[in-house]
This record gives C-alpha cells, sequence and structure tokens, in this order.
C-alpha cells in the first residue's frame, strides 16, 4: 500500500481563541471547554495503522508546544494566510503517497469515513467530503507533494458555495465525493452532527 498520511488541523483551544461562533451560543468557556475534548476524541478514534497521523496546529508557537494533543504524533504549524492558504502548504508539507485533511469539529467522524476517501483516491486526483452547510469537512489529494496550483482558487470560504467552488477550481482534475457529514460551527449544529453519519468500522 502506497503512503498514506491523515492531517487534522487543530488549534489551541483557549476562549475566545477558537470556535468563536459556537462562544456566542454557548460561551467561550464552554466552547473551548467543547473543542479540546472533541478534539482529543477526534484523535484517538482516528488512530489507525493504515494511514499516519500528523496534526498541523495555530498559533504556530503555541501550537507546536501545546501539551493538548499526544506528544508521539508529528506536528506542523498552520503559518499564515486564509484557510485555502494553510490547507495546501500543510498537504504540500507531505511528500509522498496520498494525503487527507480534516478539521477537528466533527463529531460523526470515524475511521470508516476517513478510509473511504483514501480509497476514492486509488482512482481520483482529488476527493472532498461535503459538509451540510455547503462547505466540506475533507479534502484529500493523490500526491502530498504535488498539491493541485488552483486547488483552492476563488473560493468562497465559510458559505453555502464553498464545496461548489472548490470542485469549479479542480475541473481539470478528477474529483471524488464521498459521505456528507456535519460539522460544528453554532449550537444547534450539535446534536444533529451527532447522529449524522453514526460510528461505523471497515
Amino acid at each position: 500500500m502506497r503512503s498514506q498520511t491523515l492531517i487534522i488541523m487543530v488549534k489551541e483551544p483557549r476562549p475566545g481563541r477558537v470556535k468563536t461562533r459556537l462562544g456566542r451560543d454557548i460561551g467561550m468557556v464552554g466552547a473551548a471547554w467543547w473543542f479540546r475534548h472533541q478534539s482529543a476524541a477526534l484523535i484517538r478514534r482516528l488512530r489507525d495503522p493504515r494511514w499516519q497521523i500528523v496534526l498541523s496546529v495555530a498559533p504556530d508557537r503555541e501550537g507546536m508546544e501545546s501539551r493538548c494533543w499526544p506528544a508521539d504524533l508529528a506536528r506542523i504549524p498552520q503559518g499564515r494566510g486564509d484557510l485555502g492558504q494553510r490547507m495546501a502548504r500543510a498537504m504540500g508539507c507531505i511528500p509522498l503517497g496520498r494525503v487527507c485533511l480534516v478539521g477537528a469539529d466533527i463529531p460523526g467522524l470515524s475511521r470508516w469515513h476517513i478510509a473511504r476517501a483514501f480509497a476514492a483516491l486509488g482512482s481520483d486526483d482529488v476527493v472532498f467530503g461535503p459538509a451540510e452547510d455547503g462547505g466540506f469537512w475533507l479534502v484529500g489529494v493523490r500526491h502530498g507533494g504535488a498539491v493541485p496550483s488552483g486547488l483552492f482558487k476563488d473560493v468562497r470560504w465559510s458559505g453555502e458555495h464553498t464545496l461548489s467552488d472548490a470542485v469549479a477550481a479542480n475541473g481539470g482534475q478528477r474529483v471524488a465525493l464521498v459521505d456528507r457529514l456535519r460539522d460544528v460551527d453554532v449550537a444547534e449544529d450539535l446534536p444533529a452532527a451527532l447522529r449524522i453519519g453514526g460510528p461505523r468500522h471497515f
């Protein structure tokens, strides 16, 4: 099997600096507490011998030194730029094999979903996991060291057009779509995210 790397984007769980939209609903301390425990549970759940996990951390210095996440996992700083620039930079740091990247705010995400995304890269160049809000919870590329230059060109972030913009930007690539999941941005997302795509094993 070719090398497979799963990148998980995480942010230091400090009140007012993480999940601020959720924080406006349940309080900044509560949102930071939720993200800390959600990200820890997700990392535990997604460990699998079929791929290696790398954490893409922010802020750069605090994230590289943080004790919130397992010390045995490799870390890379997210660096500056918009979300697309930071995701492309993270995937470009992986020189060989298939690379998938996810956020840490997806309660329904399991190893089964990740395995499906990696399998899609056996025949396609790019894979996206559609989100319920019009964005995407996963992006993956067949060759990490050769991230397509237009992967996130002209994408309107954090809106209903995010996924369609990203797919259109990759018109010259073979693009696959996998399972639809829900990430958590506001309080009303919490119960629905736990129902959608419940845990399955693969």
